[in-house]
């Protein structure tokens, strides 16, 4: 778009809410002013009118609801309101609701919201209406709502602004409607099962129960440093010490980590534990609780997720985590014997690890790498190796080993569980090696926690434990690709300061300053131009292409690439990764058009292949490189070229 255009339409823009403004002044004027209201009686839904037209046809109603379309037409006019529960017509006629009415009601703009009482009917082209008797201002709005026959489509500005995205996509609020009844089930199938509610502390001393690096704050009137739990473990686990037999509690936790599609560092988490049972119990309640909430929030044990069929029905499958290496990567790692044994193997394999690692963190890389892939049907991974397991109880007939598991659906791990190590003496053990991994450069091991260890010397009795992230399970059962999409209001970057986070100015819109941006060019070093030439046939061959970013995720295990999926016009999504982590977070990206270089051949990083080329601009400033992707107008399609 160009300079002129921009400055256009942000002055039409300006004159649109400043009209807005004056329309509010003209009401409060006349004594008008829709925000003295304080209630309005509503007697029904939209949907309730709709599903129950036979039982009201010709009976008044009330109901509320902002206006999304309007067609005025002389002496009578329709409009559309939104509810809670969809949208329904109104027809508004003068002779009906009075003239002076009738005159306000022209003035009203969409995105207002009013009150509606009127008759329940059907019009001649048979959509089910109501015939308003009144029509009242509830409140005016004075921003510009998307315009609805683009809605508002731009992920950056959707999950900055949930509310205008609850508004415009039917969708985003079914989202989180089925959201807030699947936790309503969950708590159900735990009631009903003898499980008790509980709370524990979010600001703690010792962050414990999970392998992550925790948030760090200051608690002014103890002086003193505290951080945001990382897990709910070892308080619940004290409580099961307190003899509440069955605990379990949902709530947020903190982890100081990436973005991406199925991580944000603030989540619900469900952790539940029974006395008396091990992981065992733990896999048949998981299982039941799977089915339970796909047929009550689904309304069947079969979903599909991508357009792939996921089954809870069946029994799920039960898989050891060395039976799992050896079926995908024909590796069999109960014959290897050594951690230098692993690490040979990692090596042939091209499987990075930290000298630190040992055999059983090295099992782990190899089942990432070969394995997860593979889970699409729902699976229990067993017997998980010692050293990635500080938390849990040792096998007897194999103490290299622990009673874990994890379930796995659909590529991702969806759930944790043990049978709990209870034995005081063997939990110092353990912590004092997390002490030793930490000194080695392991920032998210767990450090000892002295009056977790005291409540364990007391006696806690065989215990089962379970823990899985409520976000990923409803992206699962609603079938949404990001996290993002069924957080309310998911971490994102600030943008230019406190005040606009979300995009949004402080100040009114107004014309712009016909003054460009000065920019201080005086410190930057740029790279000398090259001195050889390349011939126009090379340079032509390269295909220089606009492309969309449809998903931008950090790569697991690495500190500078990101990968993008990219819509180039072809229909089939291309993966470009890029090193430039360090510039931007995934999240920012995300709805950009960027250009890049799409006829380069395949290749590969960290076992993944990259289709392409990205274009950035580097320059040297006061000594540090400066990067920035080429970014350009979104009004470009995918696949442009250019020339």
């Amino acid at each position: 778009m160009s300079e002129k255009n921009q400055s256009q339409n942000t002055e039409n823009l300006g004159e649109l809410l400043k009209i807005r403004r004056e329309k509010l002044a003209a009401l409060q004027e006349a004594g008008k002013n829709p925000f003295e209201i304080t209630k309005y009686d509503v007697t029904h839904h939209s949907s309730d009118v709709k599903e129950n037209f036979e039982e009201l046809e010709g009976k008044s109603v009330s109901l509320a609801g902002r206006i999304m379309s309007k067609r005025v037409m002389g002496k009578a006019s329709f409009c559309h309101i939104q509810d809670l529960k969809g949208t329904i017509q109104v027809y508004v006629a003068r002779d009906n609701i009075g003239e002076d009415s009738y005159k306000d009601f022209k003035k009203y703009d969409i995105g207002d919201i009013v009150g509606i009482t009127g008759e329940v009917f059907k019009t001649k082209t048979g959509e089910i209406s109501i015939h308003a008797t009144s029509v009242t201002l509830l409140s005016k709005s004075l921003q510009i709502l998307p315009e609805k026959y683009h809605g508002l489509t731009n992920t950056d500005t959707r999950y900055r602004q949930r509310y205008v995205d609850l508004i415009m996509n039917e969708e985003v609020k079914d989202t989180f409607v089925k959201r807030s009844k699947i936790i309503k089930e969950i708590r159900n199938f735990l009631d009903e099962r003898g499980f008790m509610e509980v709370e524990t502390p979010m600001l703690v001393a010792n962050a414990g129960g999970a392998a992550a690096r925790p948030f760090e704050t200051h608690y002014n009137a103890l002086d003193e440093d505290v951080k945001l739990r990382i897990s709910l473990e070892l308080y619940l686990k004290r409580l099961i010490v307190g003899g509440l037999e069955k605990v379990y509690e949902i709530g947020r936790v903190f982890r100081n980590e990436g973005v991406d599609t199925r991580h944000n560092p603030e989540f619900t988490l469900m952790e539940l534990y029974q006395a008396y049972t091990d992981y065992y119990g733990m896999m048949d309640l998981t299982e039941s609780m799977f089915k339970y909430l796909a047929e009550k929030v689904c309304g069947s044990s079969v979903i599909t997720y991508n357009g792939i069929e996921i089954d809870f029905g069946k029994p799920f499958e039960r898989i050891t985590m060395v039976d799992c290496i050896k079926k995908y990567a024909g590796i069999d790692f109960d014959e290897v014997k050594t951690d230098e044994e692993a690490k040979a193997l990692a090596r042939e394999k091209n499987i990075e690890f930290e000298e630190r690692h040992t055999k059983g963190d090295i099992v782990n890389l190899f089942f990432e790498e070969f394995c997860e892939k593979n889970l699409i049907q729902p699976t229990f991974v067993m017997d998980h190796p010692l050293a990635i397991s500080p938390l849990t109880k040792k096998k007897p007939d194999d103490p290299e080993k622990v009673e874990r598991f994890e379930l796995f659906i659909n590529t991702w791990e969806m759930c944790n569980a043990y049978s709990e190590l209870n034995d005081p003496i063997d939990q110092r053990e353990r912590f004092a090696k997390q002490e030793e991994a930490f000194a080695n450069g392991d920032e998210e091991a767990n450090h000892t926690d002295e009056d977790f260890l005291n409540a364990l010397s007391i006696g806690m009795p065989p215990t089962g434990g379970i823990g899985y992230g409520i976000d990923r399970l409803v992206m699962l059962l609603t079938d949404s690709p990001a996290i993002r999409d069924v957080l309310l209001f998911p971490t994102m970057k600030t943008l230019g300061g406190v005040k606009s986070e979300n995009g949004v100015k402080d100040k009114e819109v107004s014309t712009p300053n016909s003054e460009p941006e000065k920019i201080d060019f005086s410190k930057v070093k740029i790279e000398p131009l090259f001195e050889e030439d390349v011939d126009f046939d090379t340079f032509s061959k390269s295909d220089f292409r606009a492309v969309k970013v449809k998903e931008c995720v950090a790569v697991p295990k690495s500190k500078k690439l990101l990968q993008f999926t990219l819509d180039d016009g072809t229909g089939t999504d291309r993966t470009i990764l890029s090193g430039i982590h360090a510039y931007y977070e995934p999240e920012e990206l995300v709805g950009k058009t960027l250009i890049a270089i799409t006829n380069l051949p395949p290749r590969a990083m960290m076992g993944i292949d990259s289709c392409g080329m990205l274009l950035s601009a580097v320059h040297e400033e006061e000594g540090e490189e400066k990067l920035h992707l080429l970014m350009v107008d979104d009004h470009i399609p995918a696949g442009a070229k250019l020339y």
